[in-house]
Order: C-alpha cells, then structure tokens, then sequence
C-alpha cells in the first residue's frame, strides 16, 4: 500500500492507500495498520484508504484520547478532512467499535457500514479472551483459528519493533481496559446508525465473540449478519477474499 498524509485540523496523520474507484474508508483493528488480504481484495474495485488512528502504530497517544468516545470523534474530524460524506467504511475489531461509536454520534457520516468482528459490546455469555495476560505471540495465536496462518503470521512480525507492540497494547487499554472492549452504553445508542450495515464474523472468535453479533443486528436496523465457519477474530487474513467479495457486493447493492 501506498504510504501518505491527511491533515486533520493542522495534525498530520499517516494513511496508506491502495487501487482506485470509489473511496472505502477503513479502520483497522488492535494491531494497527497492518497489510491483509482482505485490503488487496478491496483494492481490486475501490480505493482503500487506511489512516493510523492515535495510539496505534507509529501515531503517538495523545493525552486528550482517554475513551473510545475520544477516538470516535477524532475520527469524525478525519471523515470531515478525507470529504465526500457520507462515508463507505470499513471496520475491523477495535476499528469497527470505533466506526459504530462514530454512528451513533453523526448519523449523516456514512453511507454503509461493513463492521468486521467490531468490539464494543459484552457477549451474553462469554467475557472473551483477556490479550493482556500473556504475550504478544500468545495473544496473536488466539485472533486464529488456522494455527498454520497464525505462526506464519507470527514470523512476519518478528522484526517487528517492541515499541510498536507496546504503543498498539496501551492505545487498545486506553479505550477497552474496563469493562474490557465493550462500552456498556453503546447497545442502547445503536438504534442512531442509519447507513446500511453488514456485520461480517467468525465463528470461533475469541476476542469478540459470535454472539456479539445478534446485540449490533438486533439495535441496528436493516442489518444484515455473514458468518464464516472455522474463522476466528483474524478473519481479514483466514477470509480475507470471501469478506472483501462480501463487501464488494454488499456496496454495490447500496449505491443502486
């Protein structure tokens, strides 16, 4: 992907952006902004643009960035700054929370929505896997359910930088430590989105579980569920081209 800037009320914001065509605004999730497959795909018929959000990467925390609210209206600031609402979005875990936190507050900033395994709500049931209690390796080995996928990912990031790891692990517990990424308000304010929703999960997603799904279909109208079988929380790396096919699709039928 291509590496640029956006100017965001005088701040600049690193971004990357891939392919050319209508514009897909896509917020990615715990662990920054990382290449996948599900981004190429999208880049085939859209142009994907993927800014570093605060606290995440190489974006340094900012002090006034204390909740998820904060995060959320930084990003309506990007949204005003990247033009041309309302916005297709995309949202991956701690960014698709982020985008629904942006909903509920300006109804008007997007079109459509696609929330892939986006936190933000407790599942009725399961309290999730805790990635703070052990290391980073362990805590990227439970986004998968392909183990293959997931050591292979692990070698990528070898050489990854610690600060990195250890600025993407204080943004996340700034906006989810407790109760742990879920906003206990938000389940009550989603009735607020008025774009068209596709919420897109894995079945075996330990970090948001499954059944967060039926709380966002439930309060959000009109939204329409995916599910994919043998699929954890990484699902933008073990379904990367069936979701982006997905989305694909699921825009398209948006704009006619």
């Amino acid at each position: 992907m291509r590496e640029t800037t956006i100017d965001v009320r005088g701040a600049s914001v690193r971004a990357f952006e891939a392919g050319s065509g209508p514009l897909v605004l896509y917020l990615h999730g715990a662990d920054g902004p990382r290449d996948n497959p599900l981004l190429h795909a999208l880049a085939a018929s859209h142009r994907v643009l993927m800014p570093e959000m605060p606290g995440f990467g190489r974006a340094p925390l900012p002090d006034w960035m204390m909740s998820v609210a904060d995060a959320a209206l930084f990003g309506l600031d990007l949204v005003d700054a990247v033009g041309g609402r309302p916005l297709d979005v995309v949202g991956y875990c701690v960014g698709g929370w982020i985008a629904a936190e942006m909903a509920i507050r300006d109804p008007h900033a997007f079109a459509t929505m696609s929330l892939i395994a986006p936190m933000g709500v407790q599942s009725p049931s399961d309290l999730g896997f805790d990635p703070f209690a052990v290391s980073p390796d362990e805590a990227l080995r439970a986004q998968f359910h392909d183990a293959a996928k997931a050591e292979a990912e692990i070698a990528a990031r070898a050489d990854e930088e610690i600060d990195i790891l250890l600025q993407n692990r204080t943004g996340l517990a700034r906006l989810g430590w407790t109760p742990r990424f879920a906003n206990l308000q938000l389940p009550h304010w989603l009735h607020r989105v008025r774009a068209r929703t596709l919420l897109l999960w894995g079945d075996n997603d330990r970090y948001a579980p499954a059944d967060c799904s039926v709380i966002f279909a439930r309060e959000i109208a009109g939204a329409q569920v995916e599910s994919y079988a043998a699929c954890g929380h990484a699902l933008p790396w073990e379904r990367g081209a069936d979701a982006a096919g997905r989305i694909t699709s699921f825009l398209a039928g948006a704009r006619r």
